[in-house]
């Protein structure tokens, strides 16, 4: 995965499904949104049959790993040559959604997910920590040392969160069909998440630490952090950061450190909500609104923004796969109830709300994704992000200052925005809180530009000049498809990421606490 905010597994299925909340106006938090009507469920199934043939046409025959993308036209030759343990995650869990929705046999699932399993075997790995490095070549397998793209030097990294989404894939497939527990079991038991935990992160006297965002095994050019924390083999190097925000996509490495008991329940509380409300903490985006709470003896500060009528727990970068994408595999509007219960749903509504009626665009859908004009870039809504220079909606970099009162001045609100982009997996992930908004702005969004091809979607449109990104990436796919099958197969991603230590040491500590947002 790309630039991120600073911040064995029993078997079994259980026979409930676990249905996501509704975000229709007069309907509970909680509650299940009616199901959707045949027309709009056979449109989605269409467009899930689409993404599937995208997410193929990314994957080696050779080796069975998927690129990191490919072009719109889904031509073998315009496959990247890199991939990562994030993307292979996603081509793992897609497969079962594939099969859940009829678009493949079982037979074909298990070829598919065996192979990458295979793969996985055979890849290079960190031997002390059993971690997967950051980037491989997908015909080969091989540990890239050069990027292919401009034949610059690659030093091996090894990212906490990278690993956790494969990790999170791990336990799906073992879940899913016991002809490949065994092999997806010894994968899992190799993957040490401990080898992150700096348990002194906020202080020795704190009571919990944070996982820093991965590691070198050889001094990088930057020096990072000497350190080990599992004091297992040589050192290595740390970033120079932990990830500290608490709603962000990063936080699936530690509901996976956690479930798998490789870190103290606790370190889910050292993370943020948001930081302090007083001057010390000024440079944030808004001035929160909260209180202190003592939850497992660490010291938490509840803290929400008010922005638009909205109180909320913001992401690092206001962007939708930052709140929304582990809520693709952990239930945590369900086991949750008084926290993510809450925000997901008025996430969801700021967004809409900042593409239609603040920034006027006219579509919404904010989100890390390929930049229409080339390249990669972070997209999201400013006020919805803890941090200040934190991801704009359009092109000229839009941003908002609205002050920290008794600290800083507020500037004037932006007068007009400009070229917003928006991509097509953030409104996938908003289907289970609004579902009605999210099939009206896809319906949209084809209407209105050519975004739409043999693979599905194309990631992502400026939608005040047209231009488009005319191509597909796994991790966005990824999602696309996650939200599909939990939506359409009665949560099967959930149902298949819970069982055994998941629901034992998961469920129990999300259901603790009660952020600062008012109930819906």
């Amino acid at each position: 995965m790309r630039r991120r905010s600073v911040l064995t597994l029993a078997a079994g299925v259980p026979a409930a499904l676990l249905t996501p909340p509704a975000a229709r106006a007069g309907t509970p938090v909680g509650v299940p949104a009616p199901p959707l009507a045949d027309p709009p469920r056979q449109l989605l199934l269409r467009y899930a049959e689409d993404t599937w043939r995208s997410m193929t046409a990314m994957v080696d025959p050779g080796t069975g790993l998927p690129a990191d993308n490919v072009d719109a036209d889904l031509s073998a030759t315009s496959r990247s040559r890199y991939t990562s343990p994030t993307n292979i995650g996603c081509l793992i869990w897609s497969a079962v959604v594939a099969r859940e929705l009829g678009l493949v046999s079982r037979g074909e699932t298990r070829r598919r997910v065996r192979a990458a399993l295979e793969a996985l075997a055979c890849l290079e790995r960190h031997p002390y920590s059993g971690m997967f490095y950051n980037w491989y070549d997908p015909a080969t397998g091989q540990l890239l040392r050069t990027w292919p793209v401009d034949g610059s030097t690659v030093h091996p990294f090894l990212s906490s969160v990278d690993n956790a989404w494969l990790a999170a894939a791990l336990i799906v497939a073992g879940n899913d069909d016991p002809a490949l527990r065994a092999s997806a079991g010894r994968l899992l038991a190799g993957m040490d998440f401990g080898f992150y935990y700096d348990a002194n992160a906020r202080g020795a006297e704190f009571g919990a630490g944070l996982l820093r965002g991965g590691f070198w095994p050889e001094r990088p050019p930057n020096g990072g952090v000497e350190d080990n924390y599992r004091g297992r083999g040589p050192n290595v190097w740390y970033t120079g950061h932990h990830y500290g925000t608490l709603n962000s996509e990063t936080r699936i490495g530690s509901y996976v450190a956690i479930a798998l008991g490789q870190v103290p329940r606790e370190h889910y509380f050292a993370m943020w909500r948001t930081f302090e409300p007083n001057c010390d903490w000024s440079w944030q985006e808004l001035k929160p609104v909260g209180e202190d709470r003592e939850l497992l003896g660490i010291r938490v500060f509840e803290g929400a923004y008010r922005h638009r009528g909205r109180q909320y727990v913001p992401s690092w970068g206001g962007s939708m796969f930052e709140a929304l994408m582990p809520d693709l595999l952990v239930p945590e509007a369900r086991w949750a109830p008084d926290s993510w219960g809450r925000n997901h749903p008025v996430f969801v509504q700021g967004q809409i709300d900042h593409g239609l009626h603040e920034a006027r665009y006219g579509h919404w859908g904010f989100s890390p994704s390929s930049n229409p004009a080339g390249g990669y870039r972070e997209y999201g809504v400013d006020p919805m992000g803890l941090d200040p220079d934190g991801y704009p909606s359009d092109q000229e970099r839009t941003r908002v200052n609205l002050g920290f009162d008794g600290c800083r001045d507020a500037e004037p609100l932006p007068t007009g925005y400009g070229d917003g982009v928006v991509t097509p997996h953030a409104v996938f992930l908003a289907l289970p809180y609004a579902p009605a908004e999210a099939v009206d702005q896809l319906a949209r969004l084809r209407a209105d530009f050519d975004c739409y091809g043999p693979g599905g979607f194309h990631d992502a449109v400026a939608v005040r000049s047209g231009a488009v990104a005319h191509r597909h990436l796994a991790l966005d796919q990824g999602m696309v498809l996650g939200a599909l099958g939990n939506l359409l197969a009665g949560d099967v991603l959930r149902r298949r990421f819970a069982p055994g230590p998941a629901t034992e040491r998961l469920r129990p500590l999300l259901g603790i606490e009660e952020f600062a947002v008012p109930v819906g």
